[in-house]
């Protein structure tokens, strides 16, 4: 694994850069022929430019470490702590309310199965994942808008359209339009709001980074724990329509957050027009990077995620009906969504500390730890009989999916780079989104038609199994990838010039001083 002295940056910030630099390998640079240094990609051609454009010198002042770098050392903190803020209560407002679904999903039951719908937990199931799945469905597009417009001007915008999206579903009286308020509204606008968030902490922190992004992803277990509790309290006294108003002002408060994502580099937009004092944007291939799929382990990892994911949602929508079915109306289901919520964030804080000191593709075997315990925790549900059990299984499968969220972006990182890191992730939050969206929908069709949710919920625990399967196999790919990279010349120079280049200056070194000695003698 190649030192590490200098943090690649993100392409475009905003007002903030769309990518976030994160732990990882960085490739060293030779400058004009010159000494080897730590930051950017392939070495130039001796003597001189190799004809690419030449660095902004506004990139290159104010940079530590080698001429002509990318980006400034993020500071470590100041103005960061403000953002890292904003970004936990982002995290907490968009995955509290998801993740609170279940209580959600009951209330819905309630208000719009009157009509003896046989078939009303397959229709209900659809508001809560088609929300769940477009958070992530639009993550390619995020991606592709934070790198032109930068990180404020998209969390802003999106944290808007969830605002009218969670208001306008609060009017609805029939199930069906929430498909579009909720479902898809409502969510899309979380997902322009919540991807910035984590792709600018990679500008205020480097060294502090796991640290930061499991404080910041730990937000939305704070919420977890107490929105269940709020959400029952609300519907009991004011209604579901009147507690999804009262959950606007969250949306609002995330919409004030998202002005603090401060700019410190400027997004690609204004790097390619705003030099030459014109509007215009970066070329196509800039703007829909598909060259992330031509890393082998990233390929892999984009198809082991999503096929680990089948059942991954089904607990968070079904498991409070599954709770009323078995044990009646009497116990308090929300704890276990306290116990989801509580041991996720413990795990987030953890595993993102242990993710700092695993090297390279080598933190995928936490992901993979993490897949086997939550899909067999999914499996025991069924089997628990009492409900001290239940909470038991909640503790375990919160724990471990606080590991499976928290390392995602170090991962990404470790795969394919700093610079393509950004639109990586939301290649694969957008592929995940199918696996999310139709899992509970599935299980709702199961309940529908068996009575009971044992099967879906014995079903749901076979996918992160075959999925953490696949994933064993990424650091073994990954560092056979690497190898071949190394053996790869650089900047179209043959190995054999490199040698015949490196033996003149040995020659120059070991020749100079004997011809001074004889001139002097």
């Amino acid at each position: 694994m190649a030192p590490v002295s200098e943090q690649l940056a993100p392409q475009g910030a905003g007002d903030s850069a769309a990518t976030a630099p994160l732990p990882g390998p960085v490739e060293p640079r030779r400058e004009n022929g010159g000494d080897w240094c730590q930051g950017s990609g392939s070495p130039a051609a001796p003597g001189g430019d190799s004809g690419a454009e030449p660095r902004a010198a506004t990139e290159a002042a104010g940079s530590a470490g080698c001429p002509g770098s990318a980006t400034p050392e993020p500071p470590e903190g100041g103005w960061g702590w403000v953002v890292m803020l904003a970004a936990m209560w982002c995290n907490g407002a968009v995955f509290g309310i998801q993740n609170s679904c279940g209580v959600l999903f009951v209330s819905m039951l309630q208000l719009f199965g009157g009509g003896g719908d046989e078939q009303i937990a397959f229709k209900t199931a659809w508001v809560n994942s088609l929300s769940m799945g477009m958070v992530f469905f639009c993550s390619p597009i995020v991606s592709i808008f934070t790198d032109l417009f930068g990180c404020r001007k998209v969390a802003v915008i999106g944290a808007a359209v969830g605002f009218v999206g969670l208001l306008s579903s609060s009017f609805v009286r029939t199930i069906e339009p929430l498909y579009f308020t909720y479902g898809i509204l409502f969510a899309c606008g979380c997902s322009f709001a919540y991807q910035p968030s984590l792709v600018i902490l990679g500008h205020y922190f480097k060294k502090r980074l796991g640290l930061v992004n499991g404080i910041v992803t730990a937000g939305s277990s704070l919420f977890t724990v107490s929105l269940p509790f709020l959400l029952r309290a609300l519907i009991d006294s004011v209604g579901l329509h009147n507690t999804l108003r009262v959950l606007c002002i969250l949306m609002f408060v995330l919409f004030l957050g998202g002005f603090t994502y401060k700019p410190l580099v400027s997004n690609a937009k204004d790097k390619e027009g705003g030099k030459k004092g014109k509007f215009r944007f970066p070329p196509e291939k800039k703007i829909c990077n598909f060259s992330v799929f031509k890393v082998p382990s990233y390929r892999i990892w984009a198809f082991g995620i999503p096929a680990a994911l089948f059942g991954y949602f089904v607990p968070y929508v079904h498991l409070m009906k599954h709770v009323k079915d078995r044990f009646g109306d009497n116990m308090p289901e929300e704890v276990l969504l306290l116990c989801l919520g509580i041991t996720s964030g413990v795990g987030r804080l953890i595993f993102g500390r242990v993710a700092d000191y695993i090297p390279g593709a080598k933190k995928v075997y936490l992901q993979v730890a993490s897949f086997f315990f939550i899909g067999l925790m999914s499996m025991m549900i069924p089997l628990c009989h009492v409900f001290g059990g239940l909470i038991a299984v909640c503790l375990f499968m919160g724990l471990f999916d606080g590991c499976f969220i928290c390392i995602m972006a170090p991962i990404a990182f470790e795969l394919v780079g700093a610079q393509d890191v950004s639109q990586a992730i939301g290649f694969l939050l957008g592929l995940m989104s199918i696996p999310m969206t139709v899992g509970p929908p599935v299980a709702g069709l199961l309940r529908d038609h068996l009575g009971t949710y044992d099967v879906a919920f014995y079903l749901a625990g076979v996918p992160p199994l075959i999925g953490g399967a696949i994933l064993c196999f990424i650091p073994w790919v990954h560092e056979r990838q690497k190898l071949k990279e190394r053996a790869k010349p650089v900047d179209g120079e043959t190995t054999e010039k490199m040698l015949e280049h490196e033996s003149t200056l040995v020659s120059d070194v070991t020749e100079k001083p004997v011809k001074e000695m004889e001139s002097g003698f």
